[in-house]
């Protein structure tokens, strides 16, 4: 009535935004039989609330913002796409390296939000791109405020207001004292758990051991968390593109965020995994055939790392993958893989050369 447009059973596609209550989600629910003669959408970003109207008749899909791929996909490099995928199956050099960096970096500084994306696309100023940045950081607060138990609110925010500069930490496991002094994490784990069950954040655990399946070997009182976008991770620590190009710490903590997110969308559950004598690998995860890979974010300074090949070594592992700055590569059995090209990580047991 309002929009003044005519329904049509079994045509008109119906889609109910921002339900972000149960009780309106339930009524809706009514539409969602296989006899019902209209297609129906309902938007959410509380997905806490979906585990109290699940149903057979309900079919779930969660989105995330944009990866690299869909960024170029956006652009008019997005032909980039194709030779990135045929050099990940090949593990021969991209011909078009530089190019498909420069874009990446444009990436992190953007990030995936469409709005942002599509400011960037249309050319807009730096500070317009910034403000609807922070728009949506304050979006994601104002919703915090709404949603999340009372006593969390302040809480859930100080985890985010500081989450950043954890972040840039050598330790990038979650340190409740650097909150407040004496900070406990019973006193921030509801506060976390909000975050992480609305995607906000990502949370990767710590693994005491390697084998199958990982969960059973994760560390619960140790983790790292993730911003859910590099865009605002890089507003979040007010940098600047120079200060992106040029230090190398703050390029490789966003690369590791943003690895984190793809491997998140791409349906992994995130672990890392750190030995006594400080040998890290940033991810382990496992695919649908149940094979195990560990994740390498090479350091920026030290290419040559050993932490990886110690991992495979301890635990008998002939597979690995090591994200760095470099073109494709292979070496004995590790893939060097360039940080663009995370989003062709989707089915590692396809691509084992």
């Amino acid at each position: 009535m309002i929009s003044n447009e005519s329904i049509f059973q079994y045509d008109t596609l119906i889609i109910f935004d921002n339900c972000n209550y149960s009780e309106l989600i339930k009524a809706i629910k009514v539409f969602s039989s296989d006899s019902n003669p209209y297609h129906i959408i309902i938007v959410t970003d509380r997905k806490d609330i979906l585990n109290n109207v699940k149903g057979e008749e309900l079919r779930y899909l969660q989105m995330y913002p944009m990866d690299f791929e869909e960024f170029l996909n956006n652009s008019d490099k997005k032909q980039l796409v194709d030779f990135i995928k045929d050099s990940f199956v090949t593990l021969s050099p991209m011909p078009f390296h530089q190019m498909a960096m420069d874009s990446y970096f444009d990436y992190l500084i953007t990030g995936g939000m469409p709005e942002v994306v599509n400011a960037y696309f249309n050319k807009e100023s730096f500070n317009i791109i910034e403000s609807i940045k922070q728009r949506i950081i304050s979006i994601y607060k104002s919703e915090i405020s709404m949603y999340c138990n009372l006593n969390s609110v302040p809480k859930a925010f100080e985890v985010y207001d500081i989450l950043p500069y954890q972040n840039k930490k050598d330790n990038h496991k979650f340190q409740y004292g650097l909150i407040k002094k004496g900070g406990r994490s019973k006193d921030y784990e509801e506060a976390i758990n909000y975050l992480v069950n609305n995607n906000i954040v990502n949370r990767s655990y710590k693994l005491n051991d390697i084998g199958s399946p990982l969960f059973k070997n994760k560390d619960e009182d140790s983790f790292k968390l993730y911003f859910n976008d590099p865009g605002l991770l890089y507003t979040g620590l007010h940098l600047n593109k120079m200060k992106l190009l040029t230090d190398l710490d703050t390029r490789r903590m966003l690369i590791e965020n943003n690895i984190a997110n793809t491997l998140n969308s791409l349906g992994y559950n995130l672990f890392y995994y750190q030995s006594d004598g400080k040998a890290l690998v940033e991810f382990i995860v496992q695919d649908r055939l149940a094979v195990i890979t560990p994740i390498e974010i090479a350091d920026m300074k030290l290419v040559k790392s050993k932490s990886l090949s110690i991992v495979q070594t301890k635990f008998n592992m002939d597979n690995g993958i090591k994200i760095s700055e470099a073109n494709f590569e292979k070496k004995r059995n590790v893939k060097i893989i360039p940080c663009y090209a995370s989003f062709c990580l989707k089915d590692l047991e396809s691509n084992k050369n």
